[in-house]
């Protein structure tokens, strides 16, 4: 079973940045479709930030300009580096992966991780 594994999760104050990694078997890390979700308290999973096996990136727009993702495959690793975070930007963070070409937030991905926690006090 393919395990893809988030850490980095914490508590931070509004305007900080939170780099997210999100540790990965190395083919994940170089042939996956590799987005990131998040799910606040009572809404809906949403998608954030998709990196694809090509490095192309995507992003939400309320995200636009403070998220940055991106791979390092000598790392075997995703990471996700928010900046100018937000109290909107609380929930729990996931990262998943779809060995597909073509890179969006599908809701049927092959592989989850567990999640991890990032909320932001203002």
């Amino acid at each position: 079973q393919l395990q893809l594994v988030e850490s980095g999760g914490c508590s931070v104050q509004a305007g900080g940045p939170l780099r997210l990694p999100c540790a990965a078997p190395a083919t994940t890390i170089r042939s996956y479709c590799m987005p990131l979700f998040r799910q606040a308290p009572g809404k809906e999973r949403e998608g954030v930030a998709y990196i694809g096996s090509d490095g192309s990136t995507s992003y939400t727009d309320s995200v636009k300009g403070r998220f940055t993702i991106s791979k390092d495959n000598a790392k075997n690793t995703l990471y996700l580096q928010m900046n100018s975070l937000k109290p909107e930007d609380t929930a729990v963070y996931y990262c998943a992966a779809r060995h597909i070409s073509y890179c969006r937030f599908y809701v049927d991905m092959n592989f989850w991780g567990k999640g991890t926690l990032v909320t932001i006090s203002s």
